[in-house]
């Protein structure tokens, strides 16, 4: 606990206060460099321009909730959009040792803001980045300037990865008007679009506020002003009661993301003290069977045909989880394309129950 509350102060701390923040490139340059590839014969060469370039004359399209993610050509047209506000939301485990903030100021989306997915979550546990309080969302969103009018593009730097976490945490909280970038940044990228070199001051200001707001809710203090409002939705969250009384009365279909190794006990978790193996009558679905090999989203028949294997029918509840919440998302978001949109996240996941003494644990499918 005192180390995550440690590196959230120093990540505060360093987007105020860090020199290379305030030297050139970053603020004095006359406007944002963007790159952009372009294909020259069979090389391929990074160009650099100081502006977006010519956007598509046609208007705003109009994209359903119950279509989860959307393309890199619609975000393309539309993110001069008043409405839509994207979010970088990239996050990694920390045995890959990246820092997703310093990779944000060298390549986003241009005009995106950053979703601190460790920040932005529960201070009150030593589980790592659970769902935060109603009352914190709402400081923190507010910080960032969302609004719920607005349409949330949520994209990380993997393809599909976090941005699904994000985007189940704006459902449990009431916002609909939130998609998936499909294959995210790297997709964005080999597509030709351009990429924002470095942060405004004000997306690093609201980046920072929006840490500054959690640390204040959760200490008691007031913040202001709150101009979101959360709807908190508990069909799509669970909690290890829940998980246990499931255990014991099998209401729901209980769908694990992790991989194969980790759910029947013979590879080791990636988090000290955390017995191996799967929650008693879980069923192994890896995240990464719900993607093909660009890491964008499978089309329905392809994402049926990954539950039919396993068993599991989509006429009956479903309740997913992973290791840390994370990828249980996925699931998820390819659930939500075959039409349920009611699937919840045990939000705890295995770090919850696999620490738990007296939770019990299956070693084998069997």
């Amino acid at each position: 606990m005192a180390s995550g509350l440690l590196s959230r102060t120093l990540f505060a701390h360093r987007l105020l206060n860090s020199p290379n923040f305030f030297k050139k490139p970053f603020f004095s340059q006359a406007a944002p460099t963007y790159f952009s590839n372009k294909v020259v014969g069979s090389v391929t060469c990074r160009v650099a321009s100081s502006r977006l370039g010519t956007r598509p004359t046609f208007t705003t399209q109009a994209v359903s909730t119950n279509e989860p993610v959307v393309s890199v050509d619609w975000l393309h047209a539309n993110l001069k959009e008043p409405d839509v506000k994207v979010l970088d939301a990239s996050w990694y485990m920390p045995n890959e040792q990246r820092n997703p903030f310093q990779e944000y100021q060298v390549a986003h989306i241009p005009g995106t803001l950053f979703f601190d997915v460790d920040g932005i979550s529960d201070r009150t546990t030593n589980l790592p980045h659970m769902l935060p309080s109603e009352e914190a969302f709402a400081a923190a969103v507010s910080s960032l300037g969302i609004e719920n009018k607005d349409g949330v593009v949520v994209y990380d730097g993997k393809g599909i990865f976090s941005a699904a976490r994000v985007w189940w945490m704006f459902r449990v909280f009431g916002h609909d008007r939130v998609w998936v970038l499909d294959g995210g940044l790297p997709r964005w990228r080999a597509s030709g679009y351009d990429v924002e070199s470095s942060a405004s001051g004000d997306a690093i200001l609201k980046a920072s506020a929006a840490s500054e707001a959690i640390e204040k809710v959760y200490q008691g203090q007031t913040v202001a002003p709150i101009t979101y409002q959360t709807k908190f939705q508990p069909r799509l969250v669970w909690t290890l009661d829940q998980v246990w009384k499931n255990v014991e009365e099998t209401t729901y279909q209980h769908i694990d993301a992790r991989s194969k190794a980790r759910f029947d006990g013979v590879a080791p978790e990636p988090r000290k003290g955390i017995r191996s193996g799967h929650v008693p009558g879980s069923k192994c679905i890896p995240f990464t069977q719900m993607l093909d090999g660009s890491q964008t989203l499978l089309s329905n028949e392809e994402l049926k045909k990954k539950f039919d294997q396993e068993g599991i029918s989509l006429d009956k509840p479903i309740v997913t989880s992973c290791g840390t919440g994370v990828t249980a998302c996925i699931l998820a978001l390819g659930l939500h394309r075959l039409g349920k949109t009611d699937v919840p996240v045990y939000d705890g996941s295995w770090t919850e129950w696999g620490g738990h003494p007296d939770a019990p644990v299956s070693t084998s499918e069997a």
